[in-house]
């Protein structure tokens, strides 16, 4: 009688769980969409699904941050234009957190978790110029590189802005989900 009850416990504190993650993604999906005032800078909003991909990783592997990545890439695909894709950015950012905390360059603090939201905003942004690069057709190595240089010119200001601003709002998303995986965690042992 006392393991069903375990049992039966388990199985409430998992699908709460569940449902607390992708309450949590969902609402970072419904902010894309939004945009308040105070939330922007230069017009740019936060990329709130870097912020939690970043969040998910930093407790997890690299292959949950990989996985992470690719899905909520492709669910950003999808409610935007496919081409370049958001999941090859996504996922490097996911498996680099990831290894970062599995070689303990990280603390789990607020400040370093803005210092990796902001390095990983500028290079999920680098890794966008980059495929706008690469769709440009007849490319030539010079081409390449003068495409490259011109993205780089061009999404310069809106990598800094993108990573200031989710870098800033990076521990309004991390603080309240961290809390509950800690709670999660005490519970479930």
């Amino acid at each position: 009688m006392r393991r069903k009850f375990v049992r039966q416990s388990l199985v409430k504190i998992h699908l709460l769980n569940w449902t607390v993650v992708i309450g949590s993604l969902g609402l970072c999906l419904l902010l894309l969409t939004v945009r308040l005032p105070g939330l922007e800078l230069l017009g740019i909003a936060p990329n709130w699904l870097l912020i939690w991909v970043v969040c998910w990783s930093v407790k997890r592997s690299m292959v949950a941050g990989l996985l992470a990545g690719v899905t909520l890439g492709w669910l950003l695909d999808g409610m935007t234009n496919p081409v370049p894709t958001h999941a090859l950015s996504l996922a490097v950012v996911g498996i680099l957190t990831a290894r970062l905390h599995k070689t303990r360059y990280l603390q789990e603090d607020f400040i370093s978790i803005a210092l990796i939201i902001f390095g990983m905003t500028i290079l999920a942004e680098m890794i966008m110029g980059w495929q706008f690069a690469f769709l440009e057709p007849n490319l030539s190595l010079d081409k390449f590189v003068l495409t490259l240089a011109h993205q780089w010119t061009y999404h310069q200001q809106r990598a800094l802005a993108s990573a200031i601003v989710s870098s800033l709002w990076g521990p309004v998303v991390y603080y309240p989900l961290n809390r509950w995986w800690q709670h999660q965690s005490v519970n479930t042992n």
